[in-house]
């Protein structure tokens, strides 16, 4: 009994996960999303076909003319040239997106979303709300192109199909053109939409990721367009560690909920300060995972854990 009291007084009571405290970070994963930077098809100049995306039915109120028609209202162009006064100074790649300011115009991508020259669903984006996961979409936009008036609004947002098919939006933003927002119309502004972390109760948990983006102006304010680019997706795992901890004879073992493609590096401390790694990190595997950390090679201290994603 006295020596479990002697050994148990070796570790401070507080032990800190490093990312809930701010002593650490977990950095979120880049999920691929084909043709998110809309270099697809390229072109030289302008090409009304957009690669990997599905663009909205046109609605029946909407009148095609040969000037104007429905497919023409969003596509890819050529950035201008570095010396050109329109050229687009943070373009990811060498091609954007517009998207003209019409009620219901919209792009999509799914699992089940078909492009301009898809038979069937390529099924090319095969991505799902992870349970335990957060999600960030992430849009560079640009607008008050073609006069484009002060209020229009358009949506970026994530969704997931129900049973019936149906897309159901799981978060969703809502951007307003001003000058104040948009003062500079050769540079992109990041436009994101979050879903917080997925719970096992949540009805698109286990569902497959879509990304969508649509003008939402009101008829009466229609016209001029948007132009967007670099288009992401980032899954996070819960921003906070939940730690266990134990004596197992002299030992601390310290144990915690893994997600794979991270890595977990155990840290001491005498003072929280000075940080000291122990031992080699441990890679995630989706399960709990622990380390075993020796009270005779480090006296009374601070234990935390840092995630950062594997290389």
């Amino acid at each position: 009994m006295d020596f479990e009291v002697r050994a148990a007084r070796l570790w401070r009571t507080s032990i800190l996960a490093g990312a809930a405290f701010g002593l650490g970070t977990i950095q979120g994963a880049v999920i691929p999303l084909p043709n998110g930077s809309f270099e697809a098809p390229a072109t030289v100049f302008v090409n009304t076909h957009v690669d990997n995306w599905q663009k909205g039915p046109k609605p029946d109120w909407y009148v095609e003319t040969d000037e104007y028609r429905w497919d023409q209202l969003t596509g890819v162009f050529k950035n201008p040239a570095p010396s050109a006064v329109d050229h687009l100074q943070n373009c990811d790649g060498a091609q954007a997106l517009w998207l003209f300011a019409v009620p219901e115009v919209e792009l999509s991508q799914d699992y089940l979303s078909q492009d301009w020259n898809d038979p069937s669903p390529t099924h090319a984006f095969d991505a799902r709300f992870q349970v335990g996961k957060a999600y960030e979409l992430t849009v560079g936009i640009n607008g008050g192109g073609g006069g484009m008036q002060e209020g229009v609004t358009m949506e970026i947002s994530l969704y997931y199909r129900n049973d019936d098919g149906e897309a159901k939006a799981v978060a969703a933003t809502t951007i307003s053109h001003s000058a104040e927002t948009f003062p500079n119309h050769t540079w992109f502004t990041d436009f994101s939409a979050r879903v917080g972390t997925v719970q096992p109760s949540d009805a698109w948990a286990g569902r497959h990721i879509g990304v969508r983006i649509r003008s939402t102006v009101p008829l009466e304010s229609q016209g001029g367009y948007w132009d967007l680019d670099n288009v992401r997706v980032v899954e996070t795992p819960e921003t906070s560690l939940t730690l266990t901890s134990t004596l197992e004879g002299t030992d601390l073992r310290v144990g915690w909920l893994s997600t794979q493609g991270f890595e977990y590096q155990v840290e001491v401390s005498e003072n929280l300060v000075s940080w000291t790694a122990y031992e080699a990190p441990l890679a995630g595997t989706g399960g709990p995972l622990f380390r075993l950390v020796a009270a005779d090679q480090h006296p009374p201290a601070f234990v935390r854990v840092q995630a950062t994603p594997a290389r």
